[in-house]
């Protein structure tokens, strides 16, 4: 069984078990997070699509930590004209375990 659901802008094919790497939520360490944003569940009797989300789907998931990932650089240059700017940037993440899906 799997689903497809929509957090940070962004859609992720899950199953029970799984460890995704999602964009920061407001939820502590060990905490429980529930995405209503079901758009589709795979179950034994066939495929289940939303329009837009499935009615009473959910999937739970248990926040594992927040982070930061790799330090991306910003590097901003005009030939010619002495100017270079470098930046860096670390979007951060929260770590969830995938528990239950319930359709």
């Amino acid at each position: 069984m799997y689903a497809i659901i929509e957090t940070g802008g962004k859609q992720y094919k899950v199953q029970e078990g799984d460890v995704l790497f999602i964009e920061k939520l407001n939820a502590g360490d060990g905490e429980s997070v529930t995405f209503d944003r079901v758009l589709a569940v795979s179950k034994e009797d066939g495929l289940a699509i939303g329009a837009p989300v499935v009615s009473g789907a959910t999937v739970t998931a248990k926040v594992e930590k927040h982070g930061k990932g790799q330090k991306v650089v910003v590097y901003k240059y005009k030939p010619k004209k002495n100017y270079h700017k470098k930046q860096g940037h670390r979007q951060p993440y929260t770590k969830v375990t995938i528990e239950k899906i319930q359709a």
